[in-house]
């Protein structure tokens, strides 16, 4: 299984995070960087099975960014094992990464 990780201390808003996806995943210029077109892609579009790793996520990139995450574990549910989803925060006090 491919394995992509997102690193979030490098992403600071969405059209980062489109921008990195679209990268990562080779996809052309028509991606819409919009929740729907990222469905589209993640549902139908990119290859299968892949492991996708949010990582650096805190309790303020969660508010920031929980329509990813929300979209992400929606995926994970629907692809029936073809996608797994990880979200690694940062543990402040001790500076680890926890799932």
């Amino acid at each position: 299984m491919n394995k992509v990780v997102f690193d979030f201390n490098h992403i600071p808003d969405l059209p980062a995070f489109y921008g990195e996806f679209a990268r990562q995943f080779a996809l052309s210029e028509s991606f819409g960087a919009n929740l729907d077109a990222l469905w589209d892609e993640v549902t139908g579009g990119i290859a299968l099975p892949v492991e996708i790793d949010f990582a650096h996520v805190n309790a303020s990139r969660k508010r920031r960014f929980g329509a990813l995450i929300l979209l992400f574990e929606e995926a994970e549910e629907e692809l029936d094992g073809k996608l797994r989803f990880n979200l690694h925060e940062k543990v402040a006090a001790a500076g680890k990464a926890k799932e």
